[in-house]
């Protein structure tokens, strides 16, 4: 079962880094309508899924409860408005050039959720974690000494992200069924982007070639989210936490096919970064290889 979670973890991984892939291909629609399409043809899929796993109940209670207490309500369409922030970033980097920036992001985002984690949920760092944030803090520290600051595109991943999963683990709406209402909040907001001048619905009736292309778009984002869900749950923890490193690996990747490359003066702070992540993933496998030395004695 492990061997197979690993394969579906690393496999919605790179179908994540396809979606970072396919946006140029998106042209004439640009990043903004890109976001607003990707809710549109994102969402009757995850309804599918969500009939499937049966998880319509969960949404009902959800909805009950935001009905019932305005202040849930409010969190709610603050979940939905990070989570839409980081889509919008997500499909319009890619296609402005600023796909490093947001990639250098997705590697800090597990470091500051560290941190988080430690102040806000009283999670304990071990040895390795301390050093990795101390290293990751000095690669932050070497990029402001470089360039006077770190990419806005950065901080909004790696800040924006740890805000949405801590409110989200604090509402206990880190499921399905909360993904499915966060999405679907977006909707007004996703129709507003595909509408604004200039209109992108006759752009994509007069452009055939992107009907296939939205189609994939939505499959993509839905089946990436399944593998997603499947493999946090036929993984234990750790080993889940240690493959979501994959993806900003691939982003990176991605953005080196996509024409973008690292300056001079950033090699030191990608290295550092990198370290603190090689920290990371060595402290996860040797804490899975004692906890399993330890069931087998």
């Amino acid at each position: 079962m492990i061997f197979k979670g690993v394969v579906v973890s690393v496999l919605s991984c790179v179908l994540f880094a396809s979606l970072y892939y396919l946006s140029p291909f998106l042209a004439p629609l640009d990043g903004e309508q890109i976001f607003g399409w990707r809710v549109l043809v994102t969402l009757p899929f995850t309804t599918a899924l969500l009939c499937v796993v049966k998880e319509a109940a969960a949404v009902r209670a959800l909805l009950t409860r935001a009905f019932k207490q305005p202040v849930f309500a409010l969190q709610l369409l603050l979940s939905a408005a990070l989570l839409g922030v980081q889509l919008w970033l997500f499909m319009c980097a890619p296609m402005n050039g600023r796909a490093l920036p947001v990639s250098l992001g997705y590697f800090l985002l597990p470091l500051v959720m560290v941190v988080a984690g430690r102040l806000l949920f009283a999670e304990r760092l071990t040895r390795a974690q301390t050093l990795a944030t101390l290293v990751a803090a000095a690669g932050v520290g070497h990029e402001i000494w470089q360039a006077g600051s770190m990419s806005w595109e950065t901080w909004v991943v790696a800040l924006g992200y740890t805000i949405y999963f801590s409110l989200r683990r604090r509402l206990h709406t880190d499921t399905l069924a909360g993904h499915w209402v966060d999405m679907a909040l977006l909707l007004p907001a996703a129709i507003v982007f595909t509408l604004r001048a200039p209109n992108s619905w006759p752009l994509v009736a007069d452009h055939p070639a992107l009907w296939p292309l939205l189609l994939v778009l939505g499959v993509v984002s839905a089946v990436a989210l399944a593998l997603y869900m499947i493999a946090s749950r036929w993984l234990p923890m750790g080993l889940f936490g240690l493959l979501s490193y994959v993806e900003p690996a691939l982003l990176v990747v991605v953005a080196w096919l996509l024409g973008e490359s690292i300056a001079p003066q950033q090699v030191l702070t990608y290295v550092l970064i990198f370290a603190a992540v090689s920290l990371l993933i060595g402290d996860g496998i040797w804490h899975l290889w004692r906890g399993r030395s330890h069931r087998l004695h």
